[in-house]
């Protein structure tokens, strides 16, 4: 039996710069963190005694005699991908919901290649953990997918992630003093909207517009840099909401489907009960909401937003991990 467990994610700048449309061409960056929300991912070969050869319990449960008969797309793809010809069983969990923009679907694709890598003995290191699950969205897949989600939740962390033309990447963690992880910690507050999307239908019409948006890119590019410049200072931290928000403004210039009016309409009443910034998460069209407000604000904005569910977290940094290693039954 094995277990992996992966965090989700929560992207502060940067969103639509780690599309290779971009990238191939420009700078792209992002900043973001992994918080202490997890996808757990149990595998095991299925002993022999079944009319069925694969067993997967999600959202859906497949009872299937043969790989090729498997719905859930990524979990096809890596049987098919690491030739695995034994019967699995396959289970998923998730503290959250999925297709609320933390990134978990690419917590899943990392999650999965994870525990198949330790079934057969193997260790991947957090790299392979990363390019793979990018290699398989994209490619296998052909999901509109960008690149920071799989790095995000491969390694941990806080980092800049920065995209290469070349589609290397490059990892650069956040050297802060604890007190202020913690005081930005104390600012955020995770809210879910109460309906989820799917990412790759809205990202699909980010991408074509690519070209008309190079300015509003470059722009969120450059507001990684103003991110970490906050951060690494003395300033205000009520900086660093001011940017958010600027940020979210100009994200929603991508596209028509990134907001609605009903996602408009929650930011604005988190405006006027003290938040400073905010954005939704994710591609856009539905999922969590973050807000950055003054802890003094906090039970106002709370009250404000009652018929929506607060998730309350912790910035982690240990990224993809087998938490469960049984070699003896599988």
């Amino acid at each position: 039996m094995i277990i992996s467990r992966t965090p989700f994610r929560i992207s502060f700048f940067g969103g639509g710069t780690d599309y290779p449309v971009w990238y191939r061409k420009n700078s792209g960056a992002v900043l973001s963190t992994t918080i202490d929300k997890y996808c757990y991912i149990s595998v095991r070969y299925l002993p022999p005694f079944f009319e069925h050869k694969h067993r997967i319990v999600y959202s859906l449960i497949e009872n299937v005699r043969s790989g090729g008969e498997i719905q859930h797309p990524v979990v096809r793809s890596l049987i098919k991908l690491h030739k695995i010809n034994k019967g699995l069983e396959i289970h998923h969990d998730g503290d959250l919901p999925a297709r609320s923009g933390l990134g978990s679907s690419s917590a899943f694709t990392v999650g999965m290649l994870n525990s198949l890598y330790a079934l057969k003995g193997n260790i991947a290191s957090k790299a392979e953990l990363a390019k793979q699950a990018i290699h398989v969205e994209r490619d296998v897949l052909r999901e509109n997918v960008g690149s920071q989600d799989q790095i995000a939740v491969a390694y941990g962390g806080f980092n800049k992630i920065i995209f290469h033309n070349d589609h290397n990447f490059r990892l650069e963690p956040m050297t802060l003093q604890r007190e202020r992880i913690k005081q930005l910690q104390e600012h955020l507050m995770l809210v879910f909207t109460g309906f989820s999307r799917f990412a790759s239908e809205i990202a699909a019409d980010q991408i074509k517009n690519t070209h008309r948006r190079k300015k509003e890119l470059a722009t969120m590019r450059q507001m990684v840099d103003h991110g970490v410049d906050v951060l690494n200072s003395c300033r205000d931290i009520k900086e660093f909401g001011k940017l958010l928000h600027e940020s979210w403004l100009i994200k929603r210039k991508l596209s028509e489907k990134i907001s609605t009016t009903q996602v408009n309409e929650l930011y604005n009443i988190g405006l006027r009960n003290g938040a400073i910034g905010g954005k939704l998460l994710g591609a856009g069209g539905g999922g969590f909401m973050l807000f950055f407000v003054v802890p003094q604000k906090r039970e106002r904005l709370r009250r404000a937003l009652k018929k929506l569910l607060e998730v309350r977290f912790s910035f982690e940094n240990e990224g993809s991990q087998i938490v469960y290693y049984n070699p003896q039954n599988i």
